[in-house]
């Protein structure tokens, strides 16, 4: 455990950490923001990412001198420590390649999910950790979110006794499945399996809700059955702009990323202006006109994957998946991932022995139902709502970040925030969830620890 004076001072008080971000993708980004309001508590002095431009843009936004900005995980690993911690917000692929020498060279690392894409990952990643002393903890964002705090609190408080039964289900929207599921990179299963990529999220809360009691096996099936060329319509083209059905499509990606402003960052990621952002002026040299900015994105976007027909796209990944999982204490729990949803939520039911939850989550809707025989009645029920955050996932980003810090400084923490083996479980169930899948089996989770 770090002790004060392992830390960075500022000369009030405890000092504020100083963090370095590897990969400046907008998930990092979007941790690191914490900074912005709360400069006594974080503090970016180091950058690495491979993208020049990006790299430019975001030493300028923080003031990271040149001497702290790297081109690469592996460079910035290898220089002497500057920092306290790394946010590490890399692509999937490489999360333990890119962390265990972070581990080694003396960072406490703040880790995007998924951790890694196979259990041997999984427990190098533990061994490093433990190896070198250092904390790793995992970007499980939906347990920072009110509506799942507040959840979890009324299960650890014993309202619903024993839990019996768990259902979630997470509805996919069609225009984030096709721009990062479809067209985009996580649309195939060598990268990461769906409900690797999309659910860890959920598969996680199932565990967390469950925190102490281990799954055992796991069943699943599912499969890409829309997403298809046999699926296509008639006259449907190869990209959006030349297809002379696009004005009628739902999947436009024109509709999707040029007349909304719905996922710019991934589908403008290296387009010139959205790169250099409110920054262009001194990074570029040259500001852009709203013309000027129109014209290179939907250039960008018409030679780019993203305008891709999502029905001749080379995607692999499900497009629907049930999984059903065993705790060692007989709780079963299942979770349904829905791709192609007009409205995107997560919806919850728990079942305890003396009561149960249910809540949608873009509503903010919670009820608790209990039995009320007793009371002349079939039952009781509370109705909660909670607000959505300001920030991503129902306002978990920041409240991840904020807890992180805590965790780092040696301070008491929420009940969100657990070791690193607890954030084991949901990967493993994942793994297991994509071999029952694959050979229509019912996968023993010990032959994977």
């Amino acid at each position: 455990m770090n002790s004060e004076s392992d830390l960075s001072q500022t000369g009030i008080g405890l000092s504020a950490l100083t963090a370095v971000l590897v990969g400046l993708g907008h998930r990092s980004v979007g941790y690191a923001s914490y900074s912005d309001d709360h400069p006594d508590e974080l503090q970016v002095v180091g950058l690495a990412e491979p993208n020049p431009e990006r790299l430019a843009r975001y030493a300028l936004k923080w003031g990271v001198s040149a001497e702290r900005c790297f081109s690469s995980a592996a460079e910035l690993a290898a220089a002497p420590k500057f920092a306290d911690v790394a946010i590490n917000g890399t692509m999937d692929d490489i999360h333990v390649e890119t962390t265990i020498p972070l581990l080694e060279a003396g960072y406490d690392v703040l880790l995007e999910k998924p951790i890694a894409r196979g259990a041997a990952e999984l427990r190098a990643l533990a061994a490093a950790a433990e190896r070198t002393g250092r904390k790793v903890v995992i970007c499980h964002v939906l347990r920072h979110a009110p509506y799942y705090v507040a959840i979890k609190e009324r299960i650890a408080a014993g309202e619903i006794g024993e839990i019996m039964h768990i259902h979630s289900t997470e509805n996919v929207s069609y225009h984030h499945m096709a721009v990062g599921f479809v067209r985009g990179k996580w649309n195939r299963r060598e990268v990461n399996p769906m409900m690797l990529a999309k659910c860890c999220h959920d598969l996680d809360l199932l565990c967390w809700f469950k925190s102490g009691t281990e799954p055992t096996q796991v069943a699943s099936f599912g499969g890409c059955h829309f997403f298809t060329e046999q699926n296509a319509p008639k006259g449907a083209g190869t990209h959006c702009h030349d297809c002379e059905i696009e004005r009628d499509c739902q999947y436009s990606a024109h509709r999707h990323h040029l007349n909304n402003d719905w996922w710019p960052f991934y589908a403008f990621s290296g387009e010139a202006t959205y790169e250099a952002g409110d920054a262009a002026p001194d990074v570029a040299g040259e500001s852009f006109s709203e013309e000027e900015m129109a014209e290179s994105r939907r250039a960008h976007l018409e030679s780019s994957d993203y305008s891709r027909c999502v029905w001749r796209c080379d995607n692999d990944v499900v497009d629907r998946q049930s999984v059903i999982v065993e705790f060692a204490d007989g709780c079963v729990a299942t979770h349904d991932m829905v791709t192609n949803s007009a409205r995107a939520t997560r919806r919850l039911q728990i079942t305890g022995t003396k009561g149960e939850i249910e809540g949608d989550m873009i509503s903010g809707r919670i009820v608790i139902r209990k039995p009320a025989a007793t009371d002349g009645e079939e039952w009781a029920e509370e109705v909660i709502t909670i607000g959505e955050g300001e920030d991503m996932h129902g306002g978990g980003d920041l409240r991840l970040v904020a807890d992180f810090v805590k965790v780092v400084r040696g301070e008491p923490h929420s009940l969100s925030t657990t070791e690193l083996s607890d954030s084991m479980n949901s990967h493993l169930i994942a793994y297991a969830a994509d071999k029952a899948m694959q050979s229509s089996t019912v996968v023993t989770l010990d032959d994977m620890r």
